[in-house]
């Protein structure tokens, strides 16, 4: 397992690598600048802006420089558009509200997810089993930019039970609804994922064996079908940790939560290069991360795989 680890962690390394190479490259070929406007800016002004920020080096130049800073010093340089702070300070500011929501709603939807798929595979072809279903249809049919101002008109204009935007430092009322509004899809996928998974467990002969042995039917579940059936759940929650945070755009914008994916958004609109470069780097680093974890967990339920 260390052997196939320090693999993974080498191969890593380069990926992440070509992700830094090519994310330059596409934003240097990208049409327009984050110095250009409606006024035209003289051409000696525009000099000193270029040297300002190390533009002005040759391209291989400032692609050596870019690797070297975020390498070994983490370090992903100055904002174009917000001439007093950093990438680094805007990554320090948005990332941790998006971790924070990102987190409970990746728990939430995991733990729902799992349990009704669980319920409903042991429940099959009853009322319960046709509820869960019928939620994860709905839930897949309806998007989080429409969930989203569904549960404001809900819970904040009819019940007033919460609002219906802002942060104030991640109180409980404030988080409610960004992670309903984000897990709520990622619950039914993972429902339907688990109910599937579980179904072909409990038809295989060695669960038939342990109901045979008299076994109770809760520990045949937890102890014999759960590590089984939740292989194909544990491939897709890394992408899910992932998405959670790289589609959280929406949940930003309409939430007025300040995370990473308002930075995003605001950036691409103000092509504030640096940001989107640090942003998407940082993004591409956790997606790495996430399927080097799942990866271990994935050996670690089922034994048998070899690596």
């Amino acid at each position: 397992m260390i052997a196939f680890i320090l693999k993974r962690l080498a191969v890593a390394i380069p990926t992440l690598l070509v992700l830094i190479i090519l994310s330059f490259i596409l934003m240097k070929v990208a049409p327009g600048s984050p110095f250009s406007g409606e006024k035209a800016i003289p051409e000696t002004v525009m000099k000193n802006i270029l040297a300002r920020y190390g533009l002005d080096k040759p391209q291989w130049q400032q692609l050596l420089e870019y690797i070297y800073n975020i390498i070994f010093r983490f370090d992903f340089g100055p904002s174009f558009v917000y001439r007093d702070r950093t990438v680094n300070d805007i990554i320090a500011q948005g990332f941790p509200v998006t971790v924070k929501y990102g987190f409970f709603a990746f728990i939430f939807a995991t733990v729902i997810g799992v349990a009704m798929g669980i319920f409903a595979a042991i429940r099959h072809n009853s009322w319960g089993d046709y509820l869960a279903v019928g939620f994860t249809v709905g839930a897949q049919v309806v998007p989080n930019f429409v969930l989203a101002p569904i549960l404001v008109l809900v819970f904040t204009l009819w019940l007033r039970w919460l609002p219906g935007g802002g942060w104030n430092d991640g109180q409980w009322n404030y988080v409610v609804l960004p992670v309903i509004a984000l897990a709520t899809s990622y619950v039914a996928n993972i429902a339907r994922i688990m109910r599937s998974s579980m179904l072909e467990v409990l038809h295989s002969n060695f669960i038939r064996t342990a109901r045979a042995k008299g076994m109770p039917g809760w520990q045949v579940i937890v102890k014999h079908a759960l590590k089984p059936a939740m292989l194909p759940v544990v491939s897709y929650l890394g992408p899910v940790f992932v998405g959670m945070i790289t589609g959280s755009v929406v949940i930003d914008l309409f939430f007025s939560t300040g995370g990473i994916g308002q930075w995003f958004v605001n950036s691409a609109l103000g092509r504030d290069y640096s940001t989107i470069l640090g942003i998407t780097i940082l993004l591409g680093a956790l997606t790495i991360a996430a399927n080097l974890v799942v990866d271990i967990l994935y050996a670690w339920i089922d034994p048998k795989i070899r690596y």
